[in-house]
Order: C-alpha cells, then sequence, then structure tokens
C-alpha cells in the first residue's frame, strides 16, 4: 500500500511538472496597431502582464499603423512559434496574408478590440460597440431633453472614426441610429449636411485630422454665430481635435456637448474643465483578463463560451451572432459592457484602481 501511495505521488508531482512547462513553453504573440494612441499602450501593457504573471512567453509589437508593418510582425509572431496570436488590427480586412499564414499553421487567433475579416479568426474579444454609440446618442438625447423639444431645433456635428477599423462603423450606427427618429422630424439638424459614415470618418483616428475638418465646418457653416448645440464623437483622440477646433474657430457663447470614448488622460482633464463633456470607458484592464481566461480555455482545448462567460468577474455576453468575417461564417464574440463617465462620476474611474485624482481634481494613470 505504502508503496503504491509513494507512485502515485510521484505520478502527481511528474504530472503537475509537466503541466507546468507545457503552461510555461506556451508563447503568445500580442500584435497591437500603435503607440501614437494611449488606449494602445494600456492595453499591450495590460495583456502582457497578465500573460507574463500567468507563466506564459509573450511577445508584444506595435506597428505604427501600417499595415504592412503589422503583417510583417505576425509573420515573424508565427515564425516564432507563437501557439496564440492576440491581434489589434489596423485594417480589418488587410491581414488576409498573416491570417491564412496563421491558419496553414494550426495557430488560432483572437481578434482583440477590432474584428479582423478573416475566417481564421477563432474568437472576438471586445465591448459591445454599437452599445458605445447608443450611449453617445443617449447621453446627447438627455442633455438637450430630445423628447420634449416642443418645437425647439437643435443644431449637431458627427465625428466618426478610421473606415479601416471594423468598429468605427458600429461606433457610428450606435449614435446615429439613436438620434435618428429626432433628425428624421427635424428637432436635429446637421447644418454642414455630413451624415454619411465616409463624410465624417477620420483615417487612423487622427486628432489633427478631425481638428482640420472641425475647422472647416465651423468656418463654414457657423461663423456667423449660428448655435451649434452638440458634437457627437466616436472617441476620445477625434474629441481632442474637435474641442481644439471649438475654442479657436467657434463663434457661438455657448458651451457645446462634446462626446467621447477611452478615457485618455487629456480628455478626461477637458472634461474636468469643461471642454468635453463626457467619454464611454471601456475598462481594458478587464479586457485583457477576460482573453486571458479565453486564451487559457482554447490552448487546453475545453472553451464553453456561455459558461466561460458567466465565470468572469466582470459583466460580458457570450454572442454568436453579431459578428461576421465573412458572409455567413459568424464568429463567437464575448462582449464586455461600458461605462458613461462625466464630471460628476469620474470617481467611478478612481474606483477601478487604475486611476488616481489629485488635490487639483485631475486624473492621471497610476
Amino acid at each position: 500500500m505504502k508503496k503504491l501511495l509513494l507512485l502515485v505521488l510521484a505520478l502527481v508531482m511528474v504530472f503537475g511538472a509537466y503541466t507546468a512547462a507545457f503552461a510555461a513553453a506556451k508563447k503568445i504573440g500580442i500584435s497591437m496597431p500603435t503607440q501614437s494612441l494611449e488606449r494602445w499602450n494600456r492595453d499591450g501593457q495590460y495583456l502582457k502582464a497578465q500573460f507574463d504573471a500567468a507563466g506564459y512567453e509573450t511577445q508584444l509589437t506595435y506597428s505604427d499603423n501600417k499595415n504592412d508593418q503589422q503583417v510583417n510582425d505576425i509573420d515573424n509572431m508565427i515564425s516564432w512559434g507563437a501557439d496564440l496570436l492576440i491581434i489589434a488590427a489596423i485594417d480589418g480586412d488587410g491581414l488576409n496574408t498573416a491570417m491564412n499564414h496563421a491558419a496553414e499553421a494550426g495557430i488560432p487567433v483572437i481578434a482583440y478590440d477590432r474584428l479582423i475579416g478573416n475566417d481564421a479568426v477563432t474568437y472576438y474579444i471586445s465591448f459591445d460597440n454599437y452599445t458605445v454609440g447608443v450611449l453617445q446618442g443617449k447621453f446627447i438625447e438627455a442633455a438637450l431633453d430630445l423628447k420634449n423639444a416642443k418645437g425647439k431645433v437643435f443644431n449637431i456635428e458627427f465625428t466618426a472614426g478610421d473606415p479601416a477599423d471594423n468598429n468605427a462603423g458600429y461606433f457610428f450606427r450606435g449614435g446615429f441610429d439613436t438620434l435618428k427618429p429626432y433628425l428624421d422630424s427635424g428637432v436635429l439638424k446637421v447644418i454642414s449636411g455630413q451624415t454619411e459614415f465616409q463624410q465624417v470618418a477620420t483615417a487612423q483616428w487622427n486628432t489633427d485630422t478631425a481638428l482640420a475638418r472641425a475647422q472647416n465646418i465651423l468656418g463654414s457653416y457657423y461663423a456667423d454665430g449660428t448655435i451649434l448645440h452638440a458634437w457627437l464623437c466616436n472617441n476620445d483622440s477625434t474629441a481632442a481635435g474637435v474641442t481644439q477646433a471649438l475654442e479657436s474657430d467657434y463663434a457661438g457663447s455657448n458651451a457645446v456637448i462634446v462626446t467621447g470614448q477611452d478615457g485618455d488622460i487629456a480628455n478626461l482633464a477637458n472634461i474636468v474643465d469643461g471642454k468635453q463633456t463626457m467619454t464611454v470607458y471601456k475598462n481594458v484592464a478587464n479586457e485583457a483578463v477576460v482573453t486571458l481566461e479565453v486564451a487559457k480555455a482554447l490552448l487546453n482545448g475545453k472553451v464553453n463560451g456561455e459558461e466561460l462567460a458567466k465565470s468572469f468577474s466582470v459583466e460580458c455576453a457570450y454572442d454568436t451572432t453579431s459578428y461576421f468575417t465573412s458572409p455567413g461564417h459568424y464568429t463567437p464574440s464575448f462582449l464586455l459592457v461600458p461605462t458613461v463617465v462625466t464630471k460628476d462620476n469620474l470617481d467611478y474611474l478612481v474606483g477601478t484602481g487604475l486611476y488616481i485624482k489629485g488635490e487639483d481634481g485631475y486624473l492621471k494613470a497610476k
């Protein structure tokens, strides 16, 4: 009996050592689009920290918003022997070569935050991107009390994101669809006439591009003092451009409602100062945690999407019908829930443990 017990214990120790070695041997390739936007620096850091702490070998790259470079970075990770790829795409339709190489090598792919238009994608992990736009639209609806307009007319302009980013269309449609009844009834008016996504899109979410377009709109349609009530911007980097334009080129005397997304430090300061009104915050630390758990299950061959989503410590839905990589090919998705942040609830961000508030009332990242 004693010998049997010793044998069992020995086998357990061997199996445990094998399991630990197996986990440690797994290589995770993490490809982020750029370091020029604050949020991608946070995403990359959180992801790498999570996977490093879990004992995986990681390789993190940033591709400077250059699609060819991202293709090359991913191919290098495949050659490195990556067991799993986590990719936030620069161009969701521009990675076919690298994705095909991953499929040929049998490497699973997690499309992180931005969906990739290739069937090699195994899972998509993001926030409910349509809801981001809905929250922005509903904020404007409430702030202007559009439901009780009673003959009033309010002027609004739109700034959307990068056409190469799959999420940009969802953000824009969420906001536009929410406000469309008021646009149709005439309660809301877009004086520039720019209401199509391609008209209001901003390549690479670039602040200077958003600034130049906003200056052009203000100079062309509002220079005579016409009041602008709201500017729906789909993220913080474009909102930064719009707020700069409003400071320098807006002839009206009123404070314009400006929306955003991401909780960038400079934009949070603008919220404190009243230059931006709100941002939709997506806790990318939570996104990194969910990504790690999905990756663990995937590498162990044990993914039950619905059960896994229920096991997370954060609110997350498992969705198999909303996102597709090709017609009829729907991608299983894990979608987290975003939060509206204004000057009145900045302490919510402090409560995440990722920000600190100074005595001056401004927030800083920990």
